[in-house]
């Protein structure tokens, strides 16, 4: 989406001169977190291999947001790139009265023209593990990411203890250009992108190079760039290890070798405590887990990452839990694990199932919805152009009204779809403030036989509850008699399984307009999405400084 000149021409107005001074103001005032980042391209080796990489200060991943819960935090922005524009979303930060700082190029905000500032300002209201990304094109693919770590308050303890606290997110690599990427998904004959070169862990990987790729420098095994990440640890000790995704098209495993991993936090969710040998984590989903160091310290220890959901053709990607200064840099004596078999729906499916409530921290759903939301998710021509979508509607430009289902009754989700001209659509799902709305995520076969996908949907603005999974299509007599009212999950990403259902409920208790997509990148790009508001007539005066475009200011009336 391009922005006009009337936006570029606000953004360097002299209305900056209010956001500096409202900015001055809060960084002299206790609790304000004040960040100031260059976005620049730059040469980077993650994997070894050598390309064109998007950076925060020099950094991919960019650095962490440190905040403890309701902290102000500010982000002044600068883009630094000469030919490309830029916008950020803090992916989980729920943004109470400030829907203009999601950082959604054109449904929030203009995004930020090259050599322009902008300043985002906002409230962490709730502690947690969350992240932020590049919202505009595939820049999160081009490296434009890193963590959001926001602290209980002062006298609140959190339902388990630990010694340490580290963080991993995990990354999937491509060696091609987002240019060559969206290029090859724009083409009608859709040059699919295949899978990734390389898995990183904390921003590392390591590509097997050819000799003519060495020869030729561009790849160089002994980059220290790209060794691996060590994560040192003190014998007997708990740690507690965040961990986050935001890969651009990969599920993943996680393993630390010969290690349990017992999960106590989902999307800044306490978790009823449960033990697992591999975390399965998609794009956007961010979990705790706690690790004790109680095995042989006389040696290393592999971490592990493997995609599942797709047949992998990506290597495993690899990082050392190193028990002693001294073993720096020493790899481990055995075999990297290798991961469950990728096709494992039904262990995936079990996981999701097992995350529930903490029983000191459940947080009752509304018993009963007001609107039910059914989304197909299916595979489009329109126009002999492919694309993903949702109830044959494909998130592009279209005025007219979206349905809150598709033909139920008639669909087959096991065959070929058969849309071979759906709709294009950026329609706005309008929802009663303050109501109940049920959302039922119905997944289906795409235009290739016998293929199913797995799709992590992401809200904006909200925090759901997960009421159920189930295989095969939704039936809404009996498959709602199956919905966990006891202790849901609240979260703000959910997978939805091949040939499965996942049904949320959420309370349309934020003034904006909001997103809700599939975060694998490529998806979204192709048009998987759909914008809803709520109470946007709640929203007050907009800062200018975003003004010019964005469907924020499109719905606000006078």
């Amino acid at each position: 989406m391009v922005e006009t000149l009337q936006c570029r021409r606000i953004l360097t107005s002299l209305l900056a001169l209010y956001i500096l001074f409202s900015i001055n103001v809060q960084t002299v005032m206790a609790g304000t977190q004040f960040y100031d980042w260059e976005v620049r391209y730059a040469y980077k080796s993650p994997d070894c291999y050598k390309k064109l990489g998007m950076t925060i200060n020099g950094e991919s991943p960019g650095p962490t947001i440190y905040a403890q819960q309701g902290d102000t935090v500010v982000v002044k922005l600068t883009n630094s790139m000469t030919t490309e524009n830029v916008a950020v979303h803090w992916h989980g930060i729920r943004q109470h009265e400030t829907p203009w700082y999601d950082g959604t190029e054109g449904v929030t905000q203009c995004a930020i023209m090259p050599g322009d500032t902008f300043n985002y300002t906002f409230v962490v209201d709730r502690s947690g593990t969350y992240l932020y990304h590049a919202h505009y094109g595939l820049q999160i693919t081009a490296g434009l990411y890193g963590f959001i770590i926001v602290s209980v308050p002062n006298g609140f303890s959190e339902p388990f203890v630990y010694d340490y606290d580290g963080s991993i997110i995990l990354k999937d690599l491509y060696h091609s250009s987002t240019y060559e990427q969206a290029t090859n998904l724009s083409f009608k004959a859709n040059s699919w992108i295949g899978e990734p070169q390389s898995l990183l862990i904390n921003g590392r990987g390591r590509f097997n190079c050819s000799a003519s790729e060495v020869n030729s420098g561009v790849c160089n095994a002994t980059n220290p760039e790209c060794s691996p990440y060590f994560l040192t640890v003190v014998p007997e000790k708990t740690y507690r290890l965040r961990i986050g995704s935001l890969t651009s098209l990969s599920a993943l495993s996680f393993e630390i070798e010969d290690h349990n991993m017992t999960v106590v936090e989902a999307d800044g969710s306490f978790v009823e405590p449960f033990v697992t040998k591999n975390l399965y984590i998609n794009s956007g989903e961010t979990y705790s887990v706690l690790v004790k160091a109680d095995q042989n310290s006389s040696r290393n220890y592999w971490i592990t990452t493997n995609v599942v959901s797709r047949e992998p053709s990506t290597p495993t990607g690899l990082a050392i839990f190193n028990y002693n200064p001294n073993y720096h840099y020493k790899f481990p004596p055995t075999e990297p694990t290798t991961g469950p078999l990728w096709n494992d729906t039904d262990s995936q499916l079990d996981q999701s199932q097992a995350i529930k409530a903490h029983h000191d921290f459940v947080q009752a759903p509304p018993p009963i919805s007001d609107r039910v939301i059914v989304l197909l998710n299916t595979q489009n021509l329109i126009n002999g152009y492919p694309h993903w979508s949702a109830n044959n509607r494909s998130l592009t430009f279209d005025q007219n009204p979206p349905p809150d289902t598709y033909d139920i009754e008639n669909y087959d989700i096991y065959d070929v779809s058969e849309n071979k001209n759906a709709i294009s659509s950026n329609a706005i799902y309008r929802i009663g403030f303050n109501t109940t709305v049920d959302i039922i995520l119905q997944n289906a076969n795409t235009m290739k036989a016998n293929h199913s996908e797995t799709h992590p949907w992401h809200m904006h603005g909200h925090e759901f509850w997960i009421l159920g999974y189930g295989s095969g299509k939704f039936d809404k007599v009996h498959d709602t008699k199956s919905y966990n009212f006891i202790n849901p999950i609240m979260r703000n990403t959910v997978p939805l399984y091949p040939y499965g259902w996942t049904a949320l409920r959420f309370r349309a208790d934020n003034p904006g307009v909001w997103l809700f997509h599939c975060h694998i990148e490529f998806h979204f790009y192709m048009g998987m999405g759909i914008v809803f508001e709520a109470g946007v007539e709640k929203v007050g005066t907009l800062p200018t400084s975003i003004m010019g475009c964005g469907k924020t200011k499109d719905m606000i009336r006078p």
